[in-house]
């Protein structure tokens, strides 16, 4: 019997890194031995700053709806937050505050884009920028990168890119999946090419700007010409390992925050109380607060790095942020590995789970098809026995 689900809802795909999350899953409730290197949850508890913050919000008794764009005081704080490593000055009015960075870009995308505009997408992409497109029936277009480049566009792509048709360009850095950073010089040039078309709109995801190692990256709303057609987008989850808090935000022009209070109004209202007024606490404290997190994945990037390098067939760069390593593994593609044959990323993500027992996400989901994106949000014991698996089952 069919289901009369919406169209909606049938074209849209699942999420790989929580589908192949649940595999996992399942693997070990049945009793296998696997090891998660597929989320981008780091493995820190959130710092106890913050969770004292949230019991005294408790113990004030915070227990009722919220603005819908966030308490006054949380807006505030935001604001000082990017003055002080963005160099960005909005105003309490032009940020919302959302349930996690997730819903402020789909509120970005439902109140920008329209059936049949397009949407340029840097590859490799983060899974949900191309699912979110499609549920505003809007089509996206996808920019090629390489391991070569360090999955990075350049100006010339991204204007022959552009077509009457386009309204907004999704740039991330650091990057999800291959944790790439953009530098300044880099970000300018691609805004020169902008410039030229002031139907577009930047969606600036920055969610891993704090995970970054000696490059620190720049938010493309701080060129001048960019600011009035720039929405950036940041939460806590990533950097403060408050990945169940669910607080994200944008700083963006008045009207499109407007827009964006209107349309969260009618779906989730407003963000948890105690987590508002934990967050207050996070975005006002000095960066060396998670200092220690981050230095604890920049070894991790480099164990991660120096023992994939010892696997042959696998192509590595070095990423200056995030928690991800994006290898190329199309060498293998076409070989027959202990009966399976290997066509494509996807293949050889399900063969390392079926024969080492690791989950990985394949670079389809990303929109680069030769790579497979590995967390390193995981122990250095789990890291270095994943790795070891994953070498033992290719050779």
């Amino acid at each position: 019997m069919s289901h009369p689900l919406s169209d909606r809802i049938n074209s849209l795909p699942v999420s790989q890194t929580l589908a192949m999350a649940a595999k996992a899953r399942e693997l070990r409730a049945e009793g296998k031995d696997i090891i998660g290197l597929s989320l981008g949850e780091p493995d820190f508890n959130t710092p106890n700053f913050i969770k004292d913050a949230a019991i005294e919000a408790i113990n004030q008794n915070y227990n009722s709806y919220t603005p819908v764009d966030g308490y006054g005081e949380l807006k505030e704080a935001i604001c000082e937050k990017f003055k002080r490593d963005n160099n960005l000055s909005y105003k309490p009015n032009q940020i919302v505050v959302s349930t996690g960075a997730k819903q402020s870009i789909a509120n970005v995308a439902q109140v920008l884009l329209n059936p049949g505009d397009e949407v340029i997408l840097p590859t490799p992409y983060w899974v949900s920028y191309s699912a979110i497109a499609t549920l505003c029936e809007a089509k996206y277009v996808e920019i090629p990168s390489s391991i070569e480049t360090d999955f990075k566009i350049t100006p010339e792509q991204l204007e022959a890119a552009i077509t009457p048709k386009t309204k907004m360009i999704f740039f991330n850095s650091p990057n999800n999946p291959s944790g790439t950073i953009y530098s300044e010089a880099e970000y300018k040039a691609l805004a020169k090419v902008l410039e030229k078309h002031p139907q577009i709109y930047i969606l600036s995801d920055e969610i891993y700007e704090h995970i970054n190692y000696d490059f620190k990256p720049f938010s493309f709303a701080a060129i001048e010409s960019m600011y009035d057609r720039t929405i950036t987008v940041n939460g806590l989850a990533k950097a403060f390992a408050m990945t169940g808090w669910r607080i994200g935000y944008i700083g963006a022009p008045e009207w499109i925050a407007k827009a964006c209070t209107k349309m969260q109004g009618q779906i989730t209202s407003g963000t948890n109380c105690i987590a508002q007024r934990a967050a207050i606490t996070a975005v006002l404290a000095p960066i060396s607060k998670i200092q220690y997190m981050v230095d604890e994945f920049k070894t991790r990037r480099d164990i991660v790095i120096d023992l994939l390098r010892e696997i042959d067939g696998f192509k590595v760069n070095v990423p200056e942020g995030a928690f991800y390593v994006f290898p190329d593994i199309s060498e293998f593609f076409g070989k027959t590995i202990k009966g399976t044959k290997i066509e494509n990323a996807s293949d050889f993500s399900l063969f390392i789970l079926e024969n080492a027992n690791v989950a990985t996400v394949t670079g389809d989901a990303f929109g680069s098809p030769n790579c497979i994106r590995i967390s390193y949000a995981a122990s250095e014991k789990d890291i270095r026995e994943a790795i070891k698996r994953i070498k033992e089952a290719l050779n």
